[in-house]
C-alpha cells in the first residue's frame, strides 16, 4: 500500500479517538455553561479541519493512485499496440497470437474488474469522508481490498510482461523464419533459373542435333547429287561414248509402198538411239534415212509400216513426226513400256550444249567416229558449226555428213548433223507435222505435207540447206 494512504488512515484513527473521548470532557465541564461551550465550538472546529485535511488527504492519494492507473492504463495500450502489430506480421502464428489475443482479453476482464474495484472503493472512501466516521474492520477491509488490488495489478503487470517477452520470442522467430523463407526463395528462384538455363541449354544443343542430322541428310542427299553431278559432268573418251553407241543403238526400218505401173515400194534402214527430254522418249534419225524425201511435188503414199529392233525385241512404229525447228530430222515417239521393251539406253538431251567445245561426233550408217569442235555461229541460235579445222577421226573413214549423231563429252545426245557442216541442237521434240504409220494412209496426204515441209527447209539460210 502507499505511504500517504498509511499516514491519511493514522491521522483518521487519532481523530477517531479525539471524537470517542469527548464525552469526558462534557462531564467535566457540566459545572459551567460556559465552559461546555467553548469545548464544543472547539471540538467542532477541530473536528470540520480535520474532517478537511482527510479529505484532502485521501483526494490527493486518489490522485496519485489515479496517475498510476493511467500510466498502468498507458502501459496496456502499448502493449495492446505492440500486440496488434504482431498479430498482423505473424500470420503463420495464428495459434498463437488467438491465444496471446485470450490472454489479453482476461488481462483486460481482470483490469476493468479491478478498476471496479478502485472505483467502488474510491466512492466508499469518499461516503467515508463525508460522514466523518469509519469502524477499524471497516479500514481494515479496505486496506486489505487496496492491498489485494495492487496485488493483483502487479500480477497483471509482470504477465504483461511475460507477454512482452513472448511476443519478443515470437517475433524473433517470425524473422528467423523470415530469413529462411527468404534464403528458400532464393535458392528456389536461382533452381528455377538454372532449369530454365538448362532447359534452354538442351533446347540448342537439341536444335543444333537436328540441325546437324538435317545437315547429314542434306550432305548424303547433295553426296547423290555431286555424284550424279560428277559423273554427269565428267568428260568420257570418245572410245567409251562410241562403245555405249554401239551397245544401245537401235535399228530403225521403214517400209513405204503405193501403186503404180512399176512398183514403187521402198525400204530404209537406219541405225539410231533412244533420247529422251525427261517427258517423251523419241527414237530420231535423218529423214534420208526414211522412205520419205521433202521435196515438191512430194510423194503421195498409200501405206506406212515400220519397226524399232533391238537383238531379238521388235516393236512397231506407231507414226512418224518432223522437228519443227527443222523437218528433216525425224522422230519416232515410243511409250515407256516399249522403251523399257527394247531395253536400251535412253540418251537425255543435253541440258548445256555449250559445256564442252569438243565433242563426239558418230556416223551411225557408215559407223566411224571421231573428235571435233564446234563454234557458235550467233546467226543461227539453233545450230552449232562444225570447225573442220580440227577434225580428228578415230575409226574407219571420218568424214562427217548430214545425219551423223553429236554428243558432249559428257554422253549426252547434243544434235543431228543437219548438213555436212552444221549440227541442229536438239532442245525439244516439238514437231510441224506427223504421219501415222498404217496400211493405208492416203487419207494424210503425204505428199502435200511433204511439199509444205520442204517448202520450210528452203526458208532456211542456205548455209543450213
Amino acid at each position: 500500500m502507499n505511504r500517504s494512504i498509511l499516514i491519511v488512515i493514522c491521522d483518521f484513527l487519532l481523530v477517531s479517538l479525539l471524537a470517542f473521548s469527548t464525552v469526558d470532557i462534557n462531564k467535566v465541564a457540566e459545572e459551567g455553561a460556559s465552559p461546555n461551550m467553548k469545548m464544543d465550538l472547539a471540538m467542532a472546529t477541530n473536528h470540520v479541519e480535520s474532517g478537511k485535511d482527510l479529505a484532502a488527504v485521501m483526494r490527493l492519494a486518489l490522485t496519485e493512485e489515479q496517475k498510476n492507473r493511467d500510466l498502468l492504463m498507458s502501459e496496456l495500450i502499448k502493449t495492446r499496440e505492440t500486440l496488434g502489430k504482431q498479430q498482423q506480421e505473424l500470420q503463420s502464428r495464428d495459434q498463437q497470437s488467438r491465444q496471446l489475443q485470450e490472454q489479453q482479453s482476461n488481462l483486460k476482464q481482470q483490469y476493468a474488474a479491478a478498476q471496479t474495484n478502485i472505483q467502488n472503493l474510491t466512492e466508499q472512501l469518499q461516503s467515508t469522508t463525508s460522514e466523518t466516521l469509519i469502524s477499524k474492520e471497516k479500514l481494515a477491509a479496505m486496506e486489505a481490498e487496496l492491498k489485494k488490488q495492487a496485488d493483483q495489478a502487479a500480477s497483471l503487470q509482470q504477465e504483461l510482461s511475460q507477454l512482452a517477452k513472448s511476443n519478443q520470442l515470437v517475433q524473433s522467430d517470425r524473422q528467423r523464419l523470415a530469413g529462411q523463407l527468404q534464403v528458400a526463395e532464393v535458392e528456389k528462384r536461382h533452381a528455377t533459373e538454372q532449369v530454365a538455363r538448362m532447359q534452354e541449354e538442351v533446347k540448342v544443343e537439341r536444335e543444333e542435333k537436328a540441325k546437324l542430322a538435317e545437315g547429314v541428310k542434306v550432305l548424303a542427299s547433295r553426296s547423290g547429287e555431286l555424284t550424279q553431278e560428277i559423273r554427269e559432268n565428267r568428260p568420257l573418251a570418245p572410245n567409251a561414248i562410241f562403245n555405249q553407241f554401239l551397245t544401245n543403238r537401235v535399228e530403225a526400218r521403214f517400209t513405204a509402198s503405193r501403186s503404180s505401173l512399176f512398183g514403187s515400194n521402198r525400204r530404209k534402214d537406219a541405225q539410231t538411239v533412244l533420247a529422251t527430254d525427261g517427258t517423251n522418249i523419241v527414237a530420231l534419225c535423218h529423214v534420208q534415212d526414211t522412205p520419205l524425201t521433202l521435196w515438191n511435188p512430194g510423194v503421195e503414199w498409200e501405206g506406212l509400216t515400220g519397226t524399232l529392233a533391238r537383238n531379238a525385241t521388235q516393236v512397231p512404229v506407231r507414226s512418224l513426226s518432223f522437228h519443227l525447228q527443222d523437218p528433216r530430222v525425224a522422230l519416232i515417239p515410243l511409250t515407256q513400256a516399249e522403251a523399257r521393251q527394247l531395253g536400251s539406253k535412253t540418251y537425255h538431251i543435253s541440258a548445256d550444249p555449250f559445256k564442252f567445245q569438243d565433242a563426239v561426233l558418230v556416223g551411225a550408217s557408215e559407223g566411224y567416229y571421231g573428235e571435233c569442235k564446234f563454234e557458235i555461229d550467233l546467226s543461227t541460235p539453233d545450230y552449232v558449226k562444225l570447225d573442220r579445222n580440227f577434225l580428228k577421226g578415230l575409226f574407219g573413214k571420218f568424214n562427217p555428213s548430214r545425219g551423223d549423231l553429236v554428243f558432249s563429252k559428257t554422253g549426252e545426245l547434243l544434235g543431228i548433223m543437219a548438213n555436212n557442216t552444221y549440227c541442229m541442237m536438239i532442245r525439244n521434240f516439238d514437231s510441224a507435222a506427223a504421219f501415222q504409220f498404217g496400211q493405208d494412209v492416203r487419207g494424210q496426204h503425204t505428199a502435200d505435207t511433204l511439199a509444205l515441209l520442204y517448202a520450210r527447209v528452203a526458208d532456211l539460210p542456205l548455209k543450213l540447206q
